[in-house]
């Protein structure tokens, strides 16, 4: 688990080099019509949609671009149709990765997935040979300065499985379909919430003790976020601070 800290760490500081590029937005936009579209436009009544309605809301989406994108969905405005698909391979070190794509040509998005591993040191795997190593879970982000035993003790009467230190922030671990209650139960409880969002947490990790081998790692990683029919890039890793410093500098 501790793998999946450290990924959501990175992924944090990505998505903020990716709202600055502006590409965040269309991403979202991309996942609260999907959500509409397979299980219709009331949020509350649409666990997935609110999700993804909260996220984008977190990020800064105008509420009526998140509002056109819903009606899209729904199909009361046109656009073009998507689809969830996923894609599974490895990169150097046997770490295991799945990319969720949305898109509206799958052969497309798979070619261009198969080349982002290709040509960047990774291989596609078949499906199935990957996700195993992975579960659906709802994280959520809390600022570091709440107390510990309180959050716990709050989150965990909501359902929350897990509590992590992520040093600037607590990660709690919730089952999927109590991501939105355990936030819920927060946010009443006057606890300021960073972000929720499900992910797909990794049940075991690999350890990247190699500065080499750690940089092969995120240049797959890298190569799949920067596709646009990529939506989250998931990975079994887990990189030490000191040669994640490295990395970063």
């Amino acid at each position: 688990m501790s793998g999946h800290s450290k990924w959501a760490t990175i992924k944090h500081k990505k998505g903020a080099q990716d709202k600055a590029r502006g590409k965040l937005f269309a991403k979202l936009i991309r996942q609260v019509e999907v959500a509409a579209r397979e299980g219709g436009g009331d949020v509350n009544a649409n666990a997935t949609l609110r999700t993804m309605f909260a996220k984008a809301r977190e990020s800064s989406v105008p509420l009526d671009t998140i509002e056109r994108a819903i009606k899209r969905g729904t199909g009361e405005l046109e656009g073009v149709k998507y689809e969830a698909v996923s894609y599974e391979g490895y990169a150097a070190g046997g770490v295991a990765i799945i990319v969720e794509c949305l898109t509206d040509n799958r052969n497309r998005t798979g070619a261009d997935v198969r080349t982002a591993f290709s040509k960047n040191g990774g291989s596609m795997a078949e499906p199935g040979a990957v996700a195993w190593q992975f579960e659906r879970k709802g994280v959520i982000l809390v600022p570091r300065e709440a107390d510990e035993d309180e959050l716990m003790m709050v989150a965990a009467e909501a359902g929350a499985e897990e509590l992590f230190d992520l040093g600037d922030s607590w990660q709690i671990i919730s089952p999927p379909g109590l991501v939105n209650e355990v936030r819920d139960t927060l946010e009443a409880a006057k606890y300021s919430v960073i972000s929720s969002e499900l992910s797909m947490v990794p049940s075991t990790t690999i350890e990247l003790t190699d500065e080499s081998e750690a940089r092969k790692v995120l240049k797959v990683v890298d190569a799949l976020e920067e596709l646009d029919d990529v939506q989250n890039v998931y990975a079994n890793f887990d990189i030490p601070d000191a040669i994640l410093e490295l990395v970063e500098a």
